[in-house]
């Protein structure tokens, strides 16, 4: 199914500055600034407050690409207001976990008695805290706060035991922008 060329327009509000270069948009933001780049078949204009994308194919992929790109612009202009923000919490019934941040890693100790130390990435961009049995990721990048946060989920997965029984573990259980 074909659908017609289409035009989608992206509000931009006061105190964010967007510059669109060839096929990259950077948007400004008293958090930090973002850039994306385009894919081939749309492209970007800068009207009175507001960012114009125009798909040049009638093709159902790039009306798809276009309405994901609407969608992580939108991030960008709030992540440039406001930073995303994920909280997991440590769960452990077992042992107790100890989790600390080292350079760009975040280190678990002691999950599931464990000798060796499980490591999870900090992607560029995102920061992580760690408060007691809560860890916070913040990002003006919904993507690298997201990214971060499943990273150390996954890091502290369960593998080889019963998962009924062992549900020692760090969870995402809060997600949003501050």
């Amino acid at each position: 199914m074909k659908k017609d060329a289409l035009t989608v327009k992206i509000p931009v509000p006061e105190g964010i500055q967007v510059n669109i270069e060839g096929k990259v948009v950077s948007v400004k933001g008293p958090k930090g600034e973002l850039k994306r780049e385009l894919p081939k078949e749309i492209s970007a204009k800068k009207g009175n407050n507001e960012i114009i994308l125009e798909a040049t194919s009638k093709k159902r992929k790039t009306f798809a690409s276009l309405k994901s790109l609407e969608k992580i612009l939108q991030n960008n202009i709030k992540g440039a207001n406001k930073e995303f923000e994920y909280q997991l919490k440590i769960v452990f019934s077992h042992f107790p976990i100890n989790v600390a941040v080292k350079g760009n890693l975040v280190e678990i100790n002691n999950f599931l008695g464990g000798k060796r130390p499980r490591t999870a990435k900090i992607v560029p961009g995102a920061k992580v805290e760690v408060k007691g049995k809560d860890i916070f990721t913040r990002a003006s990048s919904k993507e690298a706060a997201g990214q971060t946060a499943a990273n150390i989920e996954s890091a502290a997965k369960v593998s080889g035991r019963d998962k009924r029984i062992f549900q020692d573990g760090i969870f995402i259980v809060k997600k949003g922008a501050e």
